[in-house]
């Protein structure tokens, strides 16, 4: 469950689950909703699995398995990824340095599993990993106004300078900390990290959490509340690839996954068939955007002609352009070519389908995800 569930209530928010985690789907009006935080700024809470990787080892440890450089200085973090043999992504996840640990922020709903399968592979180093979930609360702060908006409310520091890098600071008398997030909505953003611990108010007890996203909400500038319903248009339109929909099982290279992979660093699972396919300089199949005639669901077929050439992996109707936009995971050749004719499958039927440029939203800032080839 959310670590906020009456504020959330009390704001309306209706109900999703993500990765066996409850969090707001939205909060009525989403389209409202979406185009404030495109010309404004929202806030909402990132379900993420967070572990906690301690002892003297524990750089060189995360740095041996994932897919990027793991930074040894406190306050930068990298954005890396977990694979298979086959090169396929297990898992996504940020890792930060924070001093005396490395925090990792996975996927809603892996942190137990990922921490208990790294234990049973640590031999002789000074590692200690800890699934801690529960201790943490992680607020999303996107739009172009988002650093004005940190400003705002944050005491002791300024928002940090630079995709993936922290600063340490107090909101609402609260130790916090503020990571400058990688683009993902196509926007300035931040997320706001807390401990989920009580503190003493004039009314009592309240919780960490409950105080911050108050803050966040209701002090300095104006903020709107968002879901997983907006967060989802929002990145989309930005041109970012998700975990459960475009990542989950795909070669970083099909899906133009640069940031996430250093090649100059030592092996890691995986690590040959990505190098493979880099080397070669063609993987199979590209993630291209596309403007539907409607709007598909995913899995729906893409054709070039009477050929299928590949799959919707995630369809809206996207506020900002007033029009369906869909991600498409498709044969290299196909998805090179901006004057392909395809089509999609949408409820039997098939209709004309654009290639088009990503992002499909120009923002305040671009993901870093954003497909490149």
């Amino acid at each position: 469950m959310t670590v906020i569930e009456d504020q959330q209530t009390d704001l309306g928010a209706t109900w999703t689950e993500v990765g066996g985690r409850s969090i707001p789907a939205e909060y009525g009006r989403p389209e409202r909703t979406h185009r404030a935080v495109r010309n404004v700024v929202g806030i909402t809470e990132m379900p993420y699995g967070v572990v906690v990787v301690r002892g003297d080892d524990r750089v060189e440890y995360v740095d041996n398995v994932v897919s990027n450089a793991v930074p040894e200085a406190d306050g930068e973090g990298v954005y890396a990824l977990l694979l298979d043999p086959q090169g396929g992504i297990e898992l996504d996840m940020y890792v930060y340095n924070a001093g005396s640990q490395l925090l990792l922020f996975v996927p809603p709903g892996r942190a137990e599993s990922l921490a208990a399968d790294w234990r049973e592979k640590v031999f002789v180093q000074d590692v200690d990993i800890e699934a801690a979930s529960d201790g943490f609360a992680v607020f999303g702060v996107h739009g172009p106004q988002a650093t004005e908006k940190i400003a705002s409310v944050l005491n002791d520091a300024g928002a940090p300078d630079g995709h993936l890098t922290f600063d340490r600071g107090r909101m609402a008398e609260i130790g916090v900390t503020v990571i400058c997030t990688d683009g993902l909505t196509g926007e300035e953003g931040y997320e706001v990290v807390c401990t989920t611990g009580t503190s003493e108010t004039e009314t009592g007890e309240v919780s960490n959490a409950e105080r911050v996203f108050d803050t966040l909400l209701n002090h300095g500038l104006n903020a709107a509340p968002f879901g997983r319903q907006t967060w989802e248009t929002l990145t989309l339109e930005a041109g970012t690839p998700l975990f459960d929909t475009e990542l989950q099982g795909n070669v970083p290279n099909v899906l133009g996954l640069r940031n996430a992979l250093d090649f100059e660093k030592g092996c890691y699972v995986g690590q040959e068939v990505v190098s493979r396919v880099e080397n070669r300089g063609r993987p199979s199949k590209r993630l291209v955007g596309l403007l539907p005639e409607a709007v598909p669901e995913s899995g729906a077929a893409v054709f070039a002609g009477d050929e299928a050439v590949g799959e919707v992996t995630r369809a809206t109707a996207s506020p900002s352009r007033e029009e369906p936009i869909a991600f498409g995971l498709v044969d290299y050749e196909a998805g090179g070519d901006p004057d392909s004719e395809l089509t999609v499958r949408v409820d039997g039927e098939e209709v004309p389908a654009k290639i088009t440029e990503l992002p499909f939203v120009e923002g305040s800032d671009r993901s870093a995800r954003l497909p490149t080839y």
